[in-house]
């Protein structure tokens, strides 16, 4: 006789038996997903705590702090899974996701996480997973694989054809098409929700309550009575994202409507970027370069100050930005761990901001003072921990990919292919910073006649061997800057915007020039880039987002709104 139900009001023991049932479990595919122990059946126990507490299973990946902020935000307490018995005991199981495949596996299996996930979800106890939440569900994945998944759900995970040029990861928010009616999805059609992510599937379609396209259709949701999992970031998703968390959190609310939206699409991204240092007086200050140089030209030459990093990025949040980028310039770069104003900067910001952020600026292997060694996988860690979904690197990857180029041979001890390999390459950013140098002859160099700044250091290298090595290494994305164009409000750089676009399968942010809206148009008439960033006309107010967003809707061109 199957095991009834158990409401978490109960506060009850059920025993359950230890094979799925069929509704939820079938034939095991080739792959031999993961293999349960048939032990003495569990004891599941409602906990007796307060209805507005969450557990979350957080195994040490990724940004979750952002989850943690939006599940706050909206008044509920948080209790933390330390056991696999906290898993069986919770009310609601909150199960974020991220990073690669193998590594999160490694962890469940074990923490002995994996045996108590799918105890819990067998009895159709309520939960939501996210991002790699969802995949993991599935019998296996093909990223660095195949691997073995949970086998919740019949089904592998592969990674996106980017044969046909499509850009790989799928990055930015893009629309969902509901197919069955789940509660939580009530009123998001035709809205944006934000996606990062590699791999995804598209098979098993009787769990699908929603899918997306981009290139072809893959599940972007499913449900299964009180179980659902989604493949993009609710807490990184707005509002809309956060209408999604509190009908899942508090299913009897009447949480107001969320307007008619219209997206259909891929929306190309409008991002808000901050370059943020100490100024002469100590204080951590939003500046602007003009080609860099972030001092004002007169007698006292100050740092330039456009105002507080954490007060900017909520204001660009309300005024529409897809994300707000962090970029840490000179102050504290010899000591990135100890850089304590830069990380209160990402804590304080994602308590209240929830679309992506990325920080950059010293992340690298390095000594402190007192001979401890971090590697650059461990600073990256703490920015993470700290509320960044993506980290942006610069001077090491330019090294790593000379070294590259030169040998042939991925050593795998660059920073770049450390963090990749562990957190996915979606979470990483190669900031590129070309300077046109001008030759007599093509031929006279072995590159595409732009010479490259790694950093503040010039390096023999151009920015098409750049962009295309760093591809290899691991990146997910580029930042693509162009010193010769920075602070002039001239235009983007078509040409270079252009090759590199068309050169990589990695989205490409056009960054570097930006001085009025038609600038944004032409960037994604002309090119292939997936996001334009612009710092100075937002911090002067010389051109609102919204603005920037209603021109590209007039051009034709989707954006969020």
């Amino acid at each position: 006789m199957d095991a009834p139900a158990l409401s978490s009001s109960q506060g009850v023991s059920i025993l359950l038996r230890p094979s799925p049932p069929l509704t939820l479990r079938r034939a095991l595919s080739p792959t031999k997903p993961y293999s349960r122990i048939k032990t003495k059946p569990f004891s599941i126990c409602a906990s007796s705590s307060s209805d507005s507490a969450v557990t979350l299973l957080d195994y040490g990946a990724g940004n979750v702090r952002s989850l943690r902020n939006a599940i706050r935000y909206l008044g509920f307490d948080i209790k933390d899974v330390q056991k696999p018995e906290d898993i069986l005991s919770a009310n609601r199981l909150v199960f974020p996701g991220v990073g690669a495949f193998a590594a999160a596996m490694e962890v469940l299996e074990q923490s002995g996480m994996a045996e108590a996930l799918c105890t819990y979800i067998e009895s159709d106890r309520p939960f939501l997973g996210i991002c790699l939440g969802l995949q993991l569900l599935f019998e296996s994945s093909e990223e660095n694989g195949p691997v073995k998944g949970l086998g919740l759900i019949p089904g592998v995970v592969g990674r996106f054809d980017s044969s046909n040029g499509l850009a790989v990861p799928h990055i930015g928010w893009n629309a969902v098409q509901i197919i069955k009616d789940s509660g939580i999805l009530d009123d998001i059609g035709r809205h944006h929700v934000y996606f990062v992510h590699s791999y995804r599937s598209d098979a098993n379609w009787d769990w699908v309550s929603s899918v997306c396209n981009y290139g072809d259709s893959f599940i972007s949701s499913i449900t299964r009575g009180n179980v659902h999992a989604v493949q993009f970031h609710p807490e990184k998703s707005g509002d809309v994202g956060l209408s999604i968390l509190r009908k899942f959190l508090d299913p009897s609310s009447s949480s107001k409507k969320l307007a008619h939206g219209k997206a259909s699409q891929l929306a190309k991204r409008v991002i808000a970027c901050l370059d943020v240092r100490a100024n002469d007086k100590g204080d951590l200050v939003v500046t602007k370069g003009d080609q860099y140089d972030v001092r004002e030209h007169s007698d006292e030459h100050q740092v330039r100050n456009l105002g507080k990093p954490v007060e900017l990025a909520g204001q660009y949040y309300k005024d529409g930005a897809d994300e707000i980028s962090f970029l840490n310039i000179t102050g504290f770069r010899d000591f990135p761990l100890g850089d304590l104003p830069m990380l209160q900067v990402l804590r304080y910001t994602s308590e209240n901001v929830f679309v992506p952020l990325t920080v950059g600026g010293g992340i690298r292997d390095f000594t402190d003072e007192n001979g401890r060694y971090y590697s650059s996988l461990e600073v990256a860690s703490e920015y993470f921990r700290s509320g960044a979904d993506k980290i942006s690197i610069g001077s090491d990857a330019v090294f790593a990919a000379e070294e590259y180029l030169k040998t042939g041979v991925k050593t795998g001890k660059s920073s770049l292919e450390q963090i990749s390999r562990v957190y996915g390459n979606q979470a990483v950013v190669v900031s590129i910073d070309p300077r046109r140098v001008y030759i007599r002859n093509p031929n006279d160099v072995k590159f595409k006649t732009i010479k490259i700044n790694g950093g503040r250091e010039g390096r023999p290298i151009g920015a098409y061997e750049l962009a295309k090595a760093v591809e290899e290494l691991g990146a997910g994305e580029i930042l693509l800057n162009c010193i010769d164009c920075d602070g002039q409000g001239q235009g983007f750089d078509i040409d270079l915007i252009k090759l590199i676009s068309d050169a990589v399968t990695i989205p490409v942010i056009a960054s570097s020039g930006a001085g009025a809206v038609q600038h944004f148009s032409d960037v994604f008439q002309k090119t292939s880039a997936s996001a334009a960033l612009a710092a100075g006309i937002f911090h002067r107010k010389e051109v609102p987002i919204s603005s920037v967003k209603e021109h590209l809707l007039r051009e034709g061109i989707e954006v969020r709104m």
